[in-house]
């Protein structure tokens, strides 16, 4: 089939029905009618020579095939929307704008809370969307309009623009009663680690890094697929775990919990905001790096 063959109207009907789950909800998003939308995935699904959409538990479960189109569609029609509604002003009491951005769980902890509280007061129409990204592909998804901002730890990401934010380093937290804590000695070594149990998230791929140039790998006791629950388990538990200092004195500061500062390998880094060139001139993209800067920005 040929782009030249689909309406733009049958596109933001696919959107809305993957989004919604329902044919008679999108229809109602999009102030249609009912037989009007079921006609347009119809004709849509001849242009595709694919169902999209099965039925399912009172709505709709999208095909392998409409879960493939719709990252794909979404981001074009949001591309769009952005360069029809394109000021030279962006106006954040005004704007109804949504910044899709990157970041670790780690990182929506570290700056969700400030972001949010901040366009409370200046942009209370603003809406924030993380979209977590593979590492290989940011560059690609801020180039697409897929995602607007990256926020991390991202030395490998070359072909952005980019404002270093902080810097940090991994240390390792603990439960404040943790038997190493009664008999180690004033100073910290690297022999003390091997001591030590930890557990781990499976995506922090530069934290398995660093357990694996120590040779802690056979003192991993635990892989989890999220950081939310790393505390909890630190504080019952005598499993440790490597973790960005800034977070962990957050954990820290409510009591319960006691840090270490080993100095191995590859423990300092820094924290940056990357955003596409080909946005950078976007005033809203300008605005959005403006505020995050001020927020997060060390002073020199």
């Amino acid at each position: 089939m040929n782009i030249k063959d689909v309406d733009l109207n049958l596109l933001r009907l696919f959107d809305a029905v993957y989004r919604m789950r329902g044919v008679s909800r999108a229809a109602e998003v999009l102030h249609m009618s009912q037989p009007a939308a079921s006609q347009g995935l119809a004709r849509l699904r001849v242009l595709l020579r694919d169902p999209l959409f099965v039925r399912a538990g009172g709505g709709v479960r999208p095909t392998p095939r409409a879960d493939r189109l719709a990252l794909a569609v979404q981001s074009a029609l949001g591309t769009l929307d952005q360069a029809l509604n394109e000021s030279s002003i962006f106006d954040p009491q005004e704007s109804r704008r949504t910044f899709r951005i990157h970041m670790s769980d780690i990182g929506e902890g570290r700056f969700l809370p400030e972001i949010l509280v901040a366009l409370r007061e200046r942009a209370p129409g603003v809406r924030i969307e993380t979209r977590p990204v593979a590492a290989a592909d940011i560059a690609d998804a801020l180039d697409s309009g897929r995602i607007d901002f990256a926020f991390g730890f991202l030395p490998n990401i070359k072909e952005t623009q980019s404002e270093r934010l902080l810097n940090d380093r991994y240390v390792v937290l603990m439960r404040e009663g943790h038997p190493y804590l009664q008999r180690r000695g004033s100073r910290v070594t690297l022999g003390d680690l091997h001591k030590l149990d930890f557990v781990a998230v499976r995506t922090h791929t530069n934290i398995l890094r660093i357990l694996q140039l120590l040779n802690l790998e056979d003192r991993l006791r635990l892989t989890t697929e999220h950081f939310v629950v790393l505390p909890a388990i630190v504080r019952a538990t005598d499993l440790c775990v490597v973790m960005p200092r800034n977070i962990a004195r957050n954990f820290a500061q409510g009591g319960g919990y006691a840090i270490i500062e080993p100095e191995f390998p590859l423990r300092d880094f820094v924290v940056s905001l990357h955003w596409s060139r080909r946005f950078e001139s976007d005033p809203g993209n300008r605005w959005f790096r403006q505020l995050a800067v001020e927020l997060f920005a060390e002073k020199p």
